[in-house]
């Protein structure tokens, strides 16, 4: 498996995640999780790490993060290995205890970050741990609605700000209205947007971001993530493909034509609404409908495959 590009800059924004090896538990007790924040609050304290948003999980992890000093892998390895070593003593073991390398996706932070919150807010609830996200003990979400103090190395203002600058009480109900809206059992994941598992963000972002920062790694089409970022299709592009190969099918190129304009354009949603006289959130009910429905429906998942890899070839 190609390893996973790593793209750091100071003042980047990430969603990372880490895995128990062969899906095991990284958690046995409140002691492994209150050790595990310590090392988040160390974290902040020796690299520099700003906290937004985390979520302990059984066998993972979620963290919201930002980097000012551009140095996540030092971050993550303080993170990750110090807790390896810890629970490896505390259980008499050897040996890995993650699954390979940690996920960190580099996120365009003004347009996901929000919904990134909500996100790793409702894992317990989509993991049928909890029926509210308050009820989780393990997350930021309680210092997030004022129903816990707010750990000094956990920061809630870049979160809280997209509703009042202020961050009042107010605010908190807002936000809890925000992450309460959805149904978290047909909630689509905003990471489904990410390209090639490395970057989430418009069009924008990932030319600004290619342009300055992957360098010479810009002529390296072999690596999948790069290749992506390299490549992004236009609308045109888009729309041209799914209406050529599903010919007169007016009501199914549509449908299909606004799913892969959200997931390989990186326009903005109100960019793909526009092209399609529709808001920005009916673009994105139309694409949680239909990948809803292809999950109920092998036929229509194969065709969602076939124009994916018919996408692929034009992008290459």
């Amino acid at each position: 498996m190609a390893r996973p590009l790593r793209i750091e800059y100071p003042g980047a924004y990430y969603h990372v995640t880490s895995r128990g090896n062969e899906q095991k538990n990284i958690f046995s007790n409140q002691q492994d999780r209150e050790k595990f924040l310590f090392y988040l609050e160390s974290s902040v304290e020796r690299y520099g790490a700003i906290i937004h948003v985390w979520c302990l999980m059984g066998n993972h992890y979620h963290l919201l993060l930002e980097t000012p000093r551009g140095n996540l892998s030092q971050i993550m390895r303080h993170i990750n290995g110090a807790y390896t070593v810890y629970f490896n003593i505390k259980q008499k073991r050897a040996g890995h205890l993650f699954q390979g390398r940690y996920k960190a996706i580099l996120v365009e932070a003004d347009t996901y970050a929000l919904e990134l919150s909500r996100y790793i807010h409702l894992n317990p609830v989509r993991a049928g741990m909890v029926a509210k996200p308050e009820d989780y003990q393990w997350s930021s979400y309680k210092s997030y609605i004022g129903q816990s103090e707010v750990p000094e190395w956990q920061k809630t203002g870049f979160i809280l700000n997209y509703f009042d600058k202020n961050a009042s009480a107010d605010t908190k109900i807002q936000y809890m209205k925000f992450v309460e809206a959805l149904d978290s059992r047909k909630y689509t994941s905003p990471l489904k947007a990410a390209i090639s598992s490395t970057l989430l963000g418009s069009e924008d972002f990932a030319r600004k971001i290619t342009k300055e920062f992957l360098g010479e790694k810009r002529a390296d089409r072999n690596v999948p993530a790069v290749r992506m970022l390299t490549t992004r299709l236009s609308l045109d592009e888009i729309i041209g493909t799914v209406k050529e190969k599903l010919g007169e099918n007016e009501d199914m190129t549509r449908k299909m034509s606004i799913f892969f304009c959200r997931k390989y354009s990186g326009a903005k949603l109100k960019e793909i609404g526009q092209r399609f006289g529709m808001s920005d959130a009916a673009v994105s009910q139309a694409s949680r409908r239909l990948e809803l429905k292809a999950g109920e429906d092998r036929q229509l998942k194969k065709v969602m495959n076939w124009l994916e890899d018919m996408l692929d070839d034009v992008r290459c």
